[in-house]
């Protein structure tokens, strides 16, 4: 499996860096594609780090999956993102999208959760009116979208994203495998 995770400065180190180095683990080829004009990327705790690619060099048609961390960098660009364009590709292409956190607001704005359900961190379905907004779940997979509440819930979203391309068995073992309770 192959998937692509956008960067941009701020977003959130957990959700980013937590869930690439799970993937990895478990054996997932993880691109980071900078929305940036640079490849080194500054991380909302400061970690500086280096993006794979800039995102519109990434070839849809090589991934099977494409993931969207959340951070502040959600508030500062929601209106001028091309995210929601990416998400829209992707989404085209019948591949299964990843959002954490605040990262959901970028598929409701796409209209990609419209009568869809989704969670993610409180406040951000405002940019998904259409769209079925569950706040007590951790994370919802629906469709082709998996979505989840925040930074905490960072081992259930890379589960869900395991159990979906693999099987629940080898997504239990990856968390054995970390002693995750």
């Amino acid at each position: 499996m192959k998937g692509l995770l956008l960067l941009s400065h701020d977003v959130e180190d957990v959700e980013a860096l937590a869930t690439r180095a799970l993937l990895i683990r478990a054996g997932f080829a993880i691109d980071t594609a900078s929305l940036e004009s640079t490849l080194a990327i500054k991380t909302a705790f400061g970690l500086t780090v280096q993006a794979d690619c800039f995102y519109d060099s990434a070839a849809v048609n090589t991934y099977d999956l494409l993931i969207i961390p959340g951070g502040k960098y959600v508030a500062n660009t929601i209106d001028t993102s091309p995210i929601p364009t990416i998400a829209k590709t992707f989404d085209q292409a019948h591949k299964v999208i990843a959002a954490i956190c605040a990262g959901p607001r970028f598929l409701g704005q796409a209209g990609l959760l419209d009568n869809t359900k989704y969670t993610a961190f409180p406040g951000s379905e405002i940019d998904a009116p259409k769209g079925v907004y569950i706040n007590q779940s951790s994370t919802v997979f629906d469709g082709r979208i998996l979505t989840a509440k925040g930074a905490g819930t960072v081992y259930q979203f890379v589960y869900q994203i395991l159990k979906h391309f693999t099987s629940e068995n080898e997504a239990t073992q990856l968390l054995s495998s970390i002693h995750h309770p």
